[in-house]
């Protein structure tokens, strides 16, 4: 059979990640490490033809959610009417980091020894947010100081020891020398807590921002936010706080910068209790951040919060008419613009309360930290609400070893402390899901039902066919199993899609052609990396090609972010644990928008474009990332007559029950294993299987 083509220009070598991934035995084995395989990759080809499109994708998407919430908030215009949103904003917030612990376990607080210094007094705590589930603290107690005392809550930024580290000793120092105590504690995967020890107490997973990855990203499949955790250390610290008979409960505060300006930002949102905020370094728009390129820890964005249509003034909203100073920096990478369109909507809301005195800007005037300007304007602003000072400088600090901080013998509360670990909570979770999923099996209707709703797809009429361009590339001899090629790029939503590879045993002509018509088999091949090094190197494909009858089209698809559209954005690792895969993952989710989900849509559109063309007898092959899409596309969608699998990922069970895994959050899918897993979708597949 002949098959019609023709294109026009050359091709250019695409991005390939030398070795793929290991994932430990679960899934795609006999490769590199993700991380060496991150160290050892080339560069991102600069000719590469859509290196930004799902970037833009995501901010047109977030552009829209932006121009529809500032649309309700510029609407409001009387005092009611601000109240109401403040009342519903609140809702949000907690459908939003949902699941909360409905109830408070006692904190057993111990405290483990006492610094006796000049003005003031550390008293090192360790506390159970959660059943041992320790937390490590100090607490900052001003000497000599008639009657009670405010108090605020730190938070940390991301330190790797944590409480200890010169900025936070600093503001938590300066709060105590100036009259107002403050418990600074240790978030998870800090300082004296990180969740990944040796036999040895030496980290296994270097880096907060790379084990808050680790852990939050696995705690998704089972319906967890490790924001949520970390706002809950945060409000047991509050309890433990206003626990101390020190403490005036009319004068309680928060701050915190950086990933601390984070979590205040949260607790803002949660916690009705504080009387006074101070985040700092972090708030500004998601507009912002998605515009400039910037990947955030798991913790830092909240599954759902976009779809809720919040963003982040919305979290300080929840706490109106209290009094809130944010502070920002004139050169950090957290947009400054940001923080000031924030403030900007703020202002509005506050003056609907008669209020506006209470929300405040200050932008210091260097880069990211809690640097002593920022100290000192956030001593201003509480002092100037508690009374507790009038002495605007930072007092003389005196900055203390790591090792004389310490609350645990040994600087980490680990196993043989008594010490339970994210992990454990992740694993014990993901067995209760899976003991209520085997009450009853999924019927197929209801594994689509259920499949479809997990994915939330855009809406598509699969008898449509899919617009598409005619990509002026084309060529020979470029080492494919067939001699000649051809691209296609499948619209699935507008500008967005699916980039195809057709290849042809014949030469190409020189005049452009609708995509190849016919009505036998198609080979339909699911990138895992790239197509185009695949076609070239891959022996699974290549032998899949070898074994196809005469006639046979043969199509490689590259999904959303993959190969020809993998994202030339956020840094020069698209795979590392902070690069584009997972920055738009992140924002995936925020949406309630998988990125699995598109990439699956891309797929299933993929096939509408054959199908329209006649070739209804599809065989889909794929293997690595390229079978979770592949294969739920296939699932979907009866037009594909077999499926051929290479080595696919047992379950997202395996992922969340094992400790050290390697699988990335752009093939996850939030809360999935509270109705369905992997196996559920090899077993349907079974009967076209080989």
């Amino acid at each position: 059979m002949t098959h019609d083509f023709s294109a026009i220009a050359s091709r250019r070598e695409l991005f390939h990640l030398a070795g793929g991934m290991a994932l430990a035995g679960l899934g795609l084995p006999g490769s590199l490490r993700a991380e060496e395989a991150a160290k050892t990759a080339p560069a991102l080809d600069p000719f590469q033809r859509f290196p930004r499109m799902v970037h833009e994708y995501y901010v047109s998407k977030v552009r829209s959610v932006e121009q529809r919430t500032m649309a309700r908030k510029a609407a409001l215009s009387t005092k009611a009417e601000a109240e109401a949103y403040i009342t519903d904003v609140r809702e949000r917030i907690t459908k939003a980091f949902a699941p909360m612990p409905t109830k408070k376990t006692p904190l057993n607080a111990k405290v483990t020894g006492i610094l006796d210094r000049d003005g003031y007094t550390v008293e090192k705590v360790i506390f159970e947010s959660r059943p041992k589930f320790y937390v490590t603290a100090h607490l900052y107690l001003p000497k000599n100081r008639p009657g009670k005392i405010p108090g605020v809550v730190g938070s940390c930024g991301h330190s790797e020891n944590g409480k200890n580290a010169e900025a936070y000793q600093s503001f938590a120092q300066g709060l105590a020398r100036l009259g107002t105590a403050c418990l600074i504690f240790d978030p998870i995967g800090q300082g004296e807590r990180s969740q990944y020890l040796d036999e040895n107490r030496k980290r296994l997973i270097p880096g907060a921002t790379r084990e808050h990855n680790h852990a939050g990203n696995q705690m998704e499949l089972v319906g967890e936010f490790l924001g949520s955790w970390r706002a809950w250390d945060g409000i047991r610290a509050l309890d433990y706080l206003l626990s101390r008979p020190e403490i005036d409960p009319q004068h309680v505060g928060i701050t915190g910068n950086s990933g601390g300006g984070t979590m205040t930002t949260w607790l803002i949102g949660l916690e009705r209790r504080w009387t006074m905020g101070a985040p700092a370094c972090f708030v500004s728009t998601w507009r912002r951040a998605m515009e400039n390129e910037l990947p955030q820890d798991n913790e830092q964005c909240p599954p759902r919060s976009l779809a809720y249509g919040l963003d982040h003034d919305d979290y300080l909203a929840a706490m109106a008419p209290k009094p809130i100073i944010i502070l920002a920096q004139e050169k950090d990478y957290f947009d400054a613009r940001g923080a000031e369109e924030s403030f900007t909507r703020l202002r509005h809301l506050y003056g609907l309360l008669g209020a506006e005195d209470q929300i405040q800007l200050h932008i210091g005037p260097t880069t990211h930290g809690y640097t002593q300007e920022n100290r000192e304007a956030m001593y201003r602003f509480f002092n100037s609400i508690t009374g507790a000072s009038d002495v605007a400088a930072e007092p003389a600090l005196t900055i203390e070893d790591d090792s004389t901080l310490w609350c645990t013998p040994e600087g980490q509360v680990g196993p043989d402390l008594g010490s339970r670990t994210v992990f454990h909570f992740t694993k014990a979770k993901a067995e209760r899901l899976k003991a209520a999923r085997r009450t009853s099996s999924l019927k197929l209707t209801e594994l689509h039902k259920a499949v479809r709703e997990s994915l939330r797809m855009p809406e598509r009429d699969p008898a449509k066919a899919p617009d598409y361009r005619i990509i002026r590339a084309y060529g020979g001899k470029r080492g494919y199993p067939q001699d000649h090629w051809i691209n296609y790029f499948v619209e699935s939503e507008p500008r967005t899609g699916a980039i195809c590879t057709v290849l042809a045993k014949e030469p190409l002509h020189s005049r452009p052609a609708l995509a190849p018509e016919g009505g036998g088999r198609a080979l339909l091949w699911i990138a895992d990396r790239s197509s185009d090094a695949e076609l070239r190197e891959d022996p699974v494909l290549r032998e899949l090609v070898a074994a196809q009858d005469e006639g046979t089209l043969i199509v490689a698809c590259d999904p959303r972010g993959v190969g020809d559209s993998l994202p030339g954005t956020a840094g020069n690792q698209p795979h590392g644990y902070y690069g584009a895969d997972y920055f738009y993952s992140a924002y995936a989710n925020m949406l309630s928008r998988p990125y699995l989900g598109g990439k699956t849509h891309d797929v299933l559109c993929t096939i509408d474009f054959l199908a329209s063309r006649g070739w209804t007898d599809i065989h889909l092959a794929s293997k690595g990332l390229g079978n979770l899409p592949g294969g739920l596309a296939a699932l979907l969608d009866d037009r594909v007559k077999k499926v051929t699998l290479h080595e696919p990922l047992e379950s997202w069970h395996s992922l969340a029950t094992t400790e050290y895994y390697e699988w990335p959050l752009s093939h996850m899918i939030f809360g999935v294993l509270r109705t369905w897993d992997l196996p559920d979708v090899w077993s349907a597949l079974k009967p076209r299987m080989s």
